[in-house]
């Protein structure tokens, strides 16, 4: 299946990673490697501050491509790698679900920090529908187990109203809101101190495996650390002289 990705810079380092591979944009393994090559291509960019992933026309994503690949290929272990590379980021990830979001597609979104949707999105856990299992870890330490479970277990499509009420996404937009409200939020986490950032994603990711003392450690260390940065001091230089501060991820 034909199907390309396209990348596009907005401001403040912002990169936005749109997904075309008409109708549902599944991610077969051509897709996924040049994905994968994407995200070494942004990362060796200095300013890159946060991705945002979208999908062109209808649907988010269905993941993998079930058309083009065999059941005795290694389809879904080459998705894994894609989502392991995502997860690896420390820059924050921001994803704009504009339509159906389906299987390894859901497992994508899962990988982004934020999610926010088109009041026209569609979430499906489709494992059971597939023979397989998806998002049985990611999704119940997001939503909960009791909420989890009914979308895992069933296989059935959660709107985007259930979706935000869920708490899986923080916002439903009209469809043609959604991109800007996206670009909006990514910008202004890419307005905040990076090194700061990237240090509260990553303790944020970890927290609800950490017992308290742990994550208390490692905030200290952390926090000492940035007190010497440079950010930290163009932050106390900026709120002194009351103007925006500029932040050079130092």
């Amino acid at each position: 299946m034909s199907g390309t990705i396209h990348v596009s810079s907005g401001d403040r380092g912002v990169i936005v990673v749109t997904l075309d591979s008409p109708p549902m944009n599944p991610l077969g393994e051509r897709m996924r490697a040049r994905f994968i090559d994407i995200l070494d291509e942004v990362t060796t960019t200095s300013d890159f501050r946060v991705l945002v992933i979208t999908g062109r026309g209808k649907a988010f994503c269905s993941g993998d491509d079930l058309k083009s690949s065999s059941i005795a290929s290694s389809g879904t272990a080459g998705f894994g790698q894609l989502l392991e590379r995502l997860d690896q980021l420390p820059q924050p990830i921001v994803g704009a679900i504009n339509g159906w979001c389906i299987g390894g597609g859901f497992e994508l979104a899962l990988c982004c920090d934020i999610r926010v949707a088109s009041d026209e999105a569609q979430f499906v856990c489709a494992g059971v529908n597939m023979g397989l299992m998806a998002s049985a870890y990611r999704l119940p330490r997001l939503i909960g187990e009791a909420r989890a479970k009914a979308m895992l277990l069933t296989g059935l499509p959660v709107d985007a109203t259930t979706a935000e009420r869920y708490g899986l996404v923080t916002a439903a937009h009209p469809a043609n809101d959604l991109l800007p409200s996206a670009l909006q939020l990514a910008q202004r986490i890419a307005s905040r101190a990076p090194l700061s950032v990237e240090a509260t994603k990553s303790l944020a990711g970890r927290a609800s495996d950490l017992s308290r003392e742990e994550a208390g450690t490692i905030q200290k260390s952390v926090v000492t650390r940035l007190r010497e940065s440079e950010d930290h001091r163009e932050a106390v230089a900026a709120f002194r002289e009351k103007r925006d501060p500029v932040f050079q991820k130092r």
